[in-house]
């Protein structure tokens, strides 16, 4: 295809471009500088982009660090349960991370998710549960439970519909590990393992002498040979 081919091309595609696309993306710019501008987060990196329908509250800000180049998708949801306590972030979204929209973000303790981290639509993280030990009372009056931390690390790839639940302790996903769509993980996954399942069980890992992904029957046969 020549020059003029290529501008015509490119010609076409703006023509027939939605212009409302135009003012979401400006909304969207200006949504994000005026959070930038006027909400305490805890940190506010460089190129963080926030969708207008994503919710974080002024109070949950205070408790909120994100990174450079974080991008938040639509109608997320960063929601902090305990207001008060510690001042350090109980919601991090290290650099490069990618939400997807619908996904929600819930910390009572520390959800960390380390740089690089991609969210698919509709992933949920909760540090803890709500309180229903008691049978007399109506489980939305009881509060939650004490819970646990998550800590994603970097280059992670939660698919969409994954739940990660920590009841208690603290529970990790390694580094450059991958949770199938639909997946509930509520243990800790190693480093480079594809998991999937409710509850999720790791169905590959990285061989670093083959240089593959391996069920982990072939990953354990050739350790013992």
């Amino acid at each position: 295809m020549d020059d003029r081919q290529n501008s015509a091309s490119g010609g076409s595609s703006r023509r027939h471009a939605d212009p409302f696309s135009i003012f979401l993306k400006a909304a969207n710019k200006i949504h994000t500088e005026w959070l930038r501008a006027t909400y305490p987060f805890h940190t506010f990196g460089r190129g963080v982009s926030i969708e207008y329908s994503a919710e974080i509250s002024r109070a949950a800000a205070h408790h909120v660090g994100l990174g450079d180049g974080v991008s938040i998708g639509k109608d997320v949801w960063l929601n902090i349960v305990e207001l008060a306590g510690r001042v350090s972030p109980k919601i991090s979204l290290g650099n490069g991370c990618r939400i997807g929209r619908r996904a929600t973000i819930s910390a009572r303790n520390s959800i960390v998710l380390e740089n690089d981290v991609l969210l698919a639509p509709s992933v949920l993280l909760m540090d803890h549960n709500h309180e229903y030990s008691d049978i007399h009372l109506p489980i939305h009056a009881q509060g939650v439970t004490a819970g646990g931390t998550i800590r994603v690390e970097k280059n992670c790839w939660l698919g969409y519909g994954a739940v990660i639940f920590c009841a208690a302790g603290e529970l990790i996903i390694g580094r450059n590990s991958v949770v199938g769509a639909h997946s509930v993980v509520t243990k800790s996954v190693p480093p480079c393992s594809v998991v999937a399942g409710a509850p999720a069980k790791v169905i590959k890992q990285y061989d670093d002498v083959t240089g593959q992904w391996v069920r982990p029957v072939a990953l354990s046969a050739e350790v013992s040979s």
